[in-house]
């Protein structure tokens, strides 16, 4: 692979970048703004100052985020991963950033604006309704594409749209009424799947809509489903990790949708699974259904979890072997075909 040279900015009005190029007054073209290069440090050290400064004016959206993740681990601590995972994507494609010179546009200056704004809006007011965690990470957002479009230009912010997308989507906590608009439908899912396998193993176990009851001794102990293991949260997460999974391990579109896809039956599955453990193991203690082993149960899961998706991964890339191109070069002289 060739060396990466130094980035080139250009800062150009947006008739150049647009293809036409302005006229003075004698007819001539006007010359267009000096290139400027940038050595990999200079880029470090600008992005880090730039970095720090967004933090600084969204810190109330970022220090929510950090806290709700610190303080449900099991359930969101996948969004202090998601930043990391979305730079090694940029890294894959450093080449192709770095290719040619960036074009700043200055159509990111509005956008820039309507994020912030929005931002304003959804923090601060001006009326409850609008007042959404959500709301202000996805003003976030548009406020980084604005800025992108605006340091970088359209060629190098569409080659970054697909990780500012993973973040926006999978880099917050999504509050529980979003998400069962989604997923309500798996509570139920899992509190039947738990019951049936508890049922199958001899376990004397009740279901009432998504709560599960286990005799032990005669003594029962509840499972909500609904409030503990609904598997709602447990599906962003495994969604997070198909779709980075799929962009860096499979080459194909529909591979990508394939694998991306089976993260619903595999957290529905899982989700079974903890369920059960959960309520095996009230048969021994009600105490290990409840409090910080709860949580604990299900980080356990999740390894295995990550070995069936690395496995329905490979299975994709493996369904169909591409045949070897046929020899259409002409036989030598003297020679024949068999």
């Amino acid at each position: 692979m060739a060396p990466i040279t130094p980035c080139r900015f250009e800062f150009v009005c947006m008739s150049a970048i647009n293809g036409a190029q302005p006229h003075n007054r004698t007819g001539g073209a006007l010359a267009s703004a000096p290139a400027v290069s940038l050595s990999g440090a200079q880029l470090a050290i600008g992005g880090a100052v730039l970095l720090a400064a967004f933090i600084a004016v969204f810190w109330v959206f970022f220090e929510t985020q950090v806290r709700w993740a610190l303080s449900e681990p099991a359930d969101w601590g996948h969004t202090l991963l998601v930043p990391f995972i979305c730079g090694y994507f940029v890294y894959l494609r450093r080449a192709e950033l770095l290719a040619q010179p960036m074009r700043a546009n200055w159509m990111g200056i509005p956008i820039v604006l309507l994020g912030v704004a929005a931002y304003v809006a959804t923090t601060f007011g001006p009326a409850w309704f609008v007042l959404h965690h959500n709301a202000r990470g996805i003003s976030v957002g548009v406020t980084i594409f604005g800025t992108l479009l605006l340091v970088l230009g359209w060629r190098a912010t569409r080659i970054l749209l697909f990780p500012l997308m993973y973040w926006i989507v999978f880099g917050q906590t999504v509050s529980d009424r979003l998400l069962q608009l989604i997923t309500q439908r798996m509570q139920d899912w899992s509190a039947i799947g738990a019951w049936g396998m508890l049922s199958i193993t001899g376990t004397d176990v009740e279901r009432s809509g998504n709560v599960l009851t286990v005799y032990s001794n005669g003594v029962p102990n509840q499972l909500n489903v609904a409030e503990a293991c609904s598997g709602m949260r447990m599906l962003v997460a495994f969604l997070a990790l198909g779709v980075a999974i799929a962009y860096t391990g499979l080459p194909r579109t529909w591979q990508r949708i394939a694998l991306v896809a089976a993260g619903v039956p595999v957290a529905i599955g899982v989700n079974v699974l903890r369920v059960f453990t959960l309520g095996v193991l009230s048969l021994l203690n009600a105490n290990f259904a409840t409090g910080d082993f709860h949580s604990f149960i299900g980080l356990v899961w999740l390894v295995p979890a990550l070995l069936l998706y690395l496995g329905i991964m490979w299975f994709l890339r493996n369904l169909f072997v591409e045949a070897p191109a046929a020899d259409t070069e002409p036989k030598k002289g003297g020679e024949h075909a068999a």
